[in-house]
């Protein structure tokens, strides 16, 4: 499923949130809305709220804060680190519908599935990277649109577990300082 209507406008207190939580020093300027309808229109998807307003109105990426290690990437843009498996897709369908740890699935080639390759490249953006190896993801389409995942060589799931968290509960995590597994 490809989403490429938006979402409604998170409410004002949602938003004065977001503001406080990414302090003004440290962001990188906001996209403005018609940079980010371009950017979705050449991707073929609408960004999930709050984070296409955070992008659009507050800021396109943050030097410090989710993840600890490099901050909030700028819309599009990849950590160090991130592994060459071709274009990202971000209007494509996103290829899990739960969680798949596929270092324990004895019938996956990790360097040939291609199945581990679409969760990298489709569906998603890539919000960070936690120590360099594995990176936080906002699904863009499907069933689990608009959920963060954690993506690593081991395999792929929503964050932290069963208790699904979106971009707003993500960033409400880092921001009071708690650990992401507590």
């Amino acid at each position: 499923m490809t989403t490429t209507s938006p979402d409604q406008r998170p409410d004002e207190a949602t938003l004065e949130f977001l503001r406080s939580a990414f302090e003004p020093e440290w962001r990188e300027p906001p996209l403005g809305y018609k940079a980010v309808k371009a950017w979705e229109a050449e991707h073929e998807v609408a960004l999930p709220e709050p984070y296409r307003t955070v992008v659009a109105e507050i800021c396109n990426g943050y030097s410090l804060g989710p993840p600890e290690d490099g901050g909030l990437e700028r819309l599009g843009c990849l950590p160090a680190g991130w592994p060459d498996l071709g274009p990202r897709q971000p209007g494509a369908p996103f290829p899990l519908v739960e969680g798949w740890p596929w270092e324990d699935d004895d019938s996956v080639d990790p360097d040939e599935d291609e199945r581990i390759d679409a969760v990298y490249t489709q569906g998603s953006i890539v919000l960070g990277s936690e120590d360099g190896q594995s990176f936080w993801l906002l699904v863009t389409t499907g069933l689990r649109r608009g959920e963060v995942w954690m993506v690593a060589d081991v395999g792929a799931g929503p964050v932290p577990g069963d208790e699904v968290w979106g971009f707003l509960e993500w960033v409400q995590r880092w921001h009071v300082g708690n650990g992401w597994w507590d």
